[in-house]
């Protein structure tokens, strides 16, 4: 999928992009892009997604230079730092079809980004938030400016397309002047950072294969996972209560404790509970 033909006869006439009535930024990638072309991108998010709409252009790419404008987006790659990981690599609102090919685009987007992407991200959070898109195909160069990430949303390539506000910028000296701005910030070591690594990271966790047994106890993990989260705090706080210093407590089996501190867990959330365990197990006896 190579962009919308959504532009009308005012999208030609118009250097707006907003992947509405006006045209949309993927068309304009699609249209600037050329064999051999280097591209400088600046985005707060990047997505695999976006990038397999595009393939067959970026394939053909030089080489890419891209920004991230938030670094909280890459602290996102890491499961160790982050409770939900939404490497926007991952758009939101994929249909079925999409997910299911998701682990070849991703081992397909890390081998182009080996061979042909560099990425940095600014330090700071907040500290740049604009959009860009500069394009050198070895005879002249192409800019737009805007509000669109690097995700199919932005890009126009979704079905329910995000409203942007991009500016192609027709100006020889502007477009010069965008490239040396962008120079300045990517060769700042102050203000980014080399995160290539990171980004190759999260890309092999989409695309490694799991044993089964991984899926499975993942699968539960998840499942649980809100539960599970509560358990050290529900834990101490019954051992405050009178009831761990009561003889038939003190009778029951390490399984039987569980059982009750699970039931007054779900009596006290929800006002009821049934305990099913099988038949000899001491149900009744849990239950006093």
């Amino acid at each position: 999928m190579l962009g919308m033909s959504g532009g009308n006869v005012q999208a030609q006439h118009s250097g707006i992009r907003d992947n509405h009535s006006r045209g949309s930024v993927a068309d304009f990638l699609c249209e600037k892009m050329s064999a051999g072309s280097n591209l400088s991108i600046v985005s707060a998010y990047f997505t695999i997604h976006a990038y397999d709409a595009l393939r067959d252009r970026l394939e053909d790419i030089e080489a890419l230079r891209f920004l991230f404008g938030e670094p909280r987006f890459i602290g996102s790659l890491d499961p160790e730092r982050t409770e939900r990981k939404h490497f926007s690599i991952d758009d939101d609102g994929l249909e079925l079809t999409n997910r299911l090919t998701q682990r070849r685009i991703a081992f397909e987007c890390a081998s182009w980004i080996r061979e042909k992407v560099q990425i940095r991200s600014v330090v700071d959070a907040n500290f740049l938030h604009g959009k860009m898109y500069h394009i050198d195909d070895g005879r002249r160069e192409h800019a737009l400016l805007g509000s669109s990430n690097f995700t199919r949303r932005g890009l126009g390539l979704s079905k329910s397309p995000n409203l942007e506000l991009n500016l192609v910028v027709d100006s020889d000296r502007d477009r010069t002047d965008l490239k040396a701005w962008f120079d300045a910030i990517w060769a700042n070591e102050e203000v980014v950072s080399d995160v290539k690594d990171e980004v190759l990271r999260y890309l092999e966790q989409l695309y490694a294969n799991h044993a089964p047994e991984f899926i499975y106890f993942k699968t539960l993990y998840h499942v649980f996972e809100r539960f599970i989260s509560g358990q050290d705090a529900d834990a101490a706080l019954f051992e405050q209560t009178a009831i761990v210093d009561t003889e038939i407590w003190r009778a029951l089996f390490d399984f039987q404790k569980d059982g009750v501190k699970g039931a007054i867990h779900k009596i006290n959330a929800h006002n009821g509970c049934i305990l099913a365990d099988s038949v000899g197990l001491g149900k009744t006896y849990s239950a006093r």
